[in-house]
């Protein structure tokens, strides 16, 4: 008791008299606008599908709303925490990801979908593991390099992180989810450089995981038939390319300024998963070149701020959790792009904020909040200062 009770005042006090500063206010700005973007794009991208499979146009957007609503609650309850705190609870947070991950595969836990057990079901209320283990890998890498700044350039003292990170890679990668693999891959890289590791093991590991990519994708006969469909997705146009040619379609339909919202056509069940991992095509089609433009300006806006956010933090930890945060904003918002505009073999991951998906908008709210947090007490010393 007397324990639950010193957090709920620690609680207590790191929320008293909190004003926004301006770069926290554009920030929470900046993903209400990504958020509530989401959300009519969501519904656009899906009405017509949702009424064909579900006979209820908003079903996809009411999803989407209970996942903002909770994410929204998410955001200013880890906002207002201090997020020292979570440097304490580091391990159990990476455990829970861990037993999350393993019960996709638990009978009676496990939801498949097409192929793949990437959903743990609680109550009816479906939940993807693998986006919380993204924020669970960043905090524990925070925590790690924040205090084992020295030994992070020595090999000895790579071995913890690389465990961790492998450990999780493993647990996705067999769900299976090879773009959720490359995220935390590039995630961990990312964040071992920031952190301080050496050039040398930088290339090295660079390299180890230039020749995992296509190892990978040689160990699955899927992953193989994607990679043709990718370098030539005509040759297989009702096969494994058809996916990339409609995405192509619709974003080349869209031309400068877009066919106009609500107005797709490649959303008429031609473009699978338009709602979700392949939003950002109709968006293309609806908004054209413009505003895919615009889109991308307000995502550069935001990881921009939350790295500052990391360089201005009072301590290590604070811009280590603040840059990981806006490393896998990055990286996410990065590949999927890549993805749907046929850079890169497809592969089924969500645009942060944006994509059709509760659990996904729901943590990455959180995880702002956590940036948000380690921006008040930086400038709280700084006022004091």
């Amino acid at each position: 008791m007397k324990t639950e009770a010193k957090k709920l005042k620690i609680f207590a006090k790191s929320g008293q008299g909190w004003k926004l500063s301006r770069r926290e206010l554009v920030v929470v700005l900046l993903v209400l606008l990504l958020v509530g973007f989401g959300c009519l794009m969501v519904y656009s991208a899906s009405s017509y599908s949702a009424e064909y499979r579900y006979k209820n146009e908003f079903f996809f957007l009411f999803k989407q709303l209970f996942g903002v609503a909770l994410g929204i609650f998410a955001l200013v309850f880890f906002a207002l925490v201090d997020y020292h705190v979570l440097k304490k609870f580091k391990y159990w947070i990476l455990l829970v990801s861990v037993i999350l991950l393993v019960l996709v595969f638990v009978p009676g836990f496990g939801v498949q979908s097409y192929g793949a057990n990437r959903w743990v079901n609680f109550l009816g209320i479906s939940i993807q593991p693998s986006e919380i283990a993204k924020f669970a890998l960043v905090l524990f890498l925070a925590c790690y390099l924040s205090d084992n700044h020295d030994k992070i350039k020595t090999f000895k003292g790579l071995i913890p992180p690389l465990i961790v990170a492998g450990t999780l890679c493993v647990l996705v990668i067999i769900e299976p989810s090879m773009s959720v693999t490359m995220c935390l891959g590039l995630v961990t890289l990312f964040m071992l450089i920031v952190g301080g590791m050496s050039k040398k093991h930088t290339l090295i590991f660079s390299s180890l995981a230039a020749v995992a990519v296509p190892v990978l994708i040689l160990a699955e006969p899927y992953r193989m038939k994607r990679l043709f469909a990718f370098l030539n997705p005509w040759g297989s146009p009702q096969g494994e390319g058809f996916q990339l040619i409609q995405s192509l379609y619709s974003l080349g339909n869209g031309g400068w300024f877009g066919v106009g919202l609500f107005q797709s056509r490649q959303k008429h069940l031609f473009l699978p998963f338009a709602e979700s991992d392949f939003i950002f095509s109709i968006i293309g089609e609806e908004l054209g070149f413009f505003g895919c433009v615009c889109l991308m300006l307000v995502y550069f806006a935001l990881v921009f701020l939350l790295f500052k956010i990391g360089l201005n933090a009072k301590d290590r930890f604070g811009c280590m959790l603040a840059c990981g945060v806006g490393i896998v904003i990055a990286v996410q918002t990065l590949l999927n792009i890549a993805v749907v505009t046929g850079s890169i073999p497809p592969t089924g991951l969500p645009l942060p904020f944006i994509s059709s998906g509760g659990t996904s908008v729901a943590v990455f709210m959180g995880a702002v909040g956590i940036a948000l947090s380690v921006s008040r007490h930086s400038t709280r010393q700084l006022a004091q200062n």
